[in-house]
């Protein structure tokens, strides 16, 4: 059996879990109404600097921090590794990025990675359409397919009849999901491609730079036609309003798939009910047990992210050499767990306990990369060096789970994390939702930190009073300036 998807969605915030078969959680979606990502979108935009040194532009797409465009992006080799394909395809580069752009000069681009940390977001001027079956590449004589497809006859078969279909001047990558799909499924999926490009096509003329052109589709329905039917066999979604928009768009775009979306109508809140609210936490921690004893410390920095094995209390019952492999096999799986569910991206240095002989060396790296084969995210895994380390790159185009849901901690000046005053303040709106839920009590003292009380009172002001009408309660804020920032009190009257 495929895994769930499981969608916890709120005015707030929508959270998207992926658990495997065996009710696994391995990765975790959060986005913010405010904050939702950029990702897919396609801008027009104006050149505002060129920098030659660095063979980059800077680009005004209209928000508050300018847009990054190297000149890989603009003509060049670039990778593909979107929508979790794996495909490479090139473009010959010719021209330094002076002779191909100018400033004043609008450009139509795309978001590739949103903005992260300090960074603008980073776009390119390739544009690809993603449907079911098919990624559209405009003005790209190419057909790419995704390595996933092992079989020859079946990567055959479908490249013959996307090269017979396809329109002349555009390319097209052949998703995972496209495998077994009839030639009346690809044409319905170039067909709708081809409209939504048209449709694009129409905006770019009429409107003027800095302008949105197209916004892709928000998380839920992403997780339809990227996951659903691929990764996962079921969908469950606790918003009635929600549930309606993903039967409906399935019914437009999947009707296959409209069977295996689930509305859950439970008390318990969808995340505890699951099991997935539980290991949110433990996605922050900074060192994580393994079951022999032994444990890994996980650092995050702005340029890498170090991982630390130890032997902790583990000691083994054979030699020092079998202990320390043993130790290191474990913390393998335990490291490509979490990886994916922090979404760790960037640099990343895995710092293995010492082994002496060379054969535990390569099983521990081979068992690694096999394990990592199953990440969505283009990974290069470099084997062990003398030193006991792994040297990794993964694909980062959003936000790790500890950037988004904490900030830098001003109690230990920016050493740490805490979680922000609006993770805790959806917290509350939970808790809220759930006391509400049980028709008992209807008075609520809610204390916390001031930060946390005045952010209810402002910027989430509307969702509070929304809550009180919805399940008819009168709740009384009260801020008290010594309680940690993640730490809040609920009193019931």
């Amino acid at each position: 059996m495929a895994g769930q998807i499981i969608i916890n969605s709120t005015p707030e915030e929508v959270r998207l879990a992926l658990l495997e078969s065996d009710n696994q959680l391995a990765e975790l979606y959060i986005e913010r109404r405010k904050d939702a990502s950029l990702v897919g979108n396609i801008y027009k935009g104006k050149v505002i600097k060129i920098l030659p040194g660095m063979q980059s532009a800077f680009v005004d797409i209209g928000l508050p921090k300018a847009a990054f465009l190297h000149v890989a992006d603009v003509h060049s080799t670039f990778e593909y590794s979107l929508f979790g394909e794996d495909i490479d395809t090139t473009i010959p580069f010719e021209l330094p990025i002076e002779e191909l752009l100018q400033e004043g000069q609008d450009v139509f681009v795309q978001v590739s990675k949103d903005p992260i940390g300090t960074k603008g977001a980073r776009v390119t001027s390739y544009i690809t359409l993603p449907g079911r079956y098919l990624v559209l590449m405009p003005e790209v004589e190419h057909i790419g397919i995704s390595r996933r497809i092992t079989d020859e006859k079946e990567r055959a078969r479908l490249k013959a009849i996307v090269s017979e279909l396809k329109p002349k001047n555009f390319g097209f990558i052949i998703r995972t999901a496209s495998e077994g799909c009839t030639e009346e499924e690809l044409k319905k999926d170039i067909d709708f491609l081809m409209r939504l490009w048209r449709n694009i096509q129409e905006k770019k003329e009429r409107l003027h730079s800095p302008h949105l052109i197209y916004a892709d589709l928000d998380l839920p329905l992403r997780s339809i036609r990227d996951m659903l039917g691929n990764e996962a066999d079921r969908l469950v979604i606790d918003s009635r309003e929600e549930y309606r928009k993903l039967t409906e768009f399935a019914n437009t775009y999947f009707p296959k798939l409209t069977s295996s979306i689930q509305l859950y109508e439970g008390n318990e809140p969808i995340f505890e009910a699951y099991g997935i609210e539980i290991e949110i936490p433990k996605a922050l921690g900074k060192t994580v047990w393994l079951k022999s004893g032994g444990y890994i410390v996980i650092d995050q920095t702005e340029a890498l992210t170090s991982i630390d094995v130890n032997t902790g209390k583990f000691v083994g019952k054979a030699s020092l050499e079998d202990t320390i492999l043993k130790t290191n096999l474990e913390a393998v799986k335990e490291i490509a767990y979490q990886i994916r569910l922090r979404n760790l991206g960037g640099i990343i240095i895995i710092d293995f306990i010492d082994m002496e002989k060379k054969e535990n060396r390569e099983k521990v790296f081979n068992t690694f990369k096999e394990i990592m084969s199953r990440d969505r995210a283009k990974c290069t895994i470099l084997e062990v060096s003398e030193l006991g380390l792994i040297q990794m790159t993964r694909k980062r185009v959003r936000e790790s789970l500890g950037r988004i849901l904490c900030e830098p901690c001003p109690y230990c000046e920016g050493k740490g994390f805490v979680k922000s005053p609006t993770t805790v303040c959806y917290e509350i709106f939970r808790e809220l939702r759930k006391i509400g839920s049980s028709n008992r009590e209807r008075n609520v003292i809610v204390t916390a930190h001031p930060l946390v009380i005045n952010m209810i009172y402002e910027d989430e002001r509307d969702g509070f009073e929304a809550i009180e009408r919805q399940y008819n309660l009168k709740v009384m804020l009260k801020a008290d300036k010594n309680l940690h920032q993640e730490y809040y009190e609920l009193a019931t009257a």
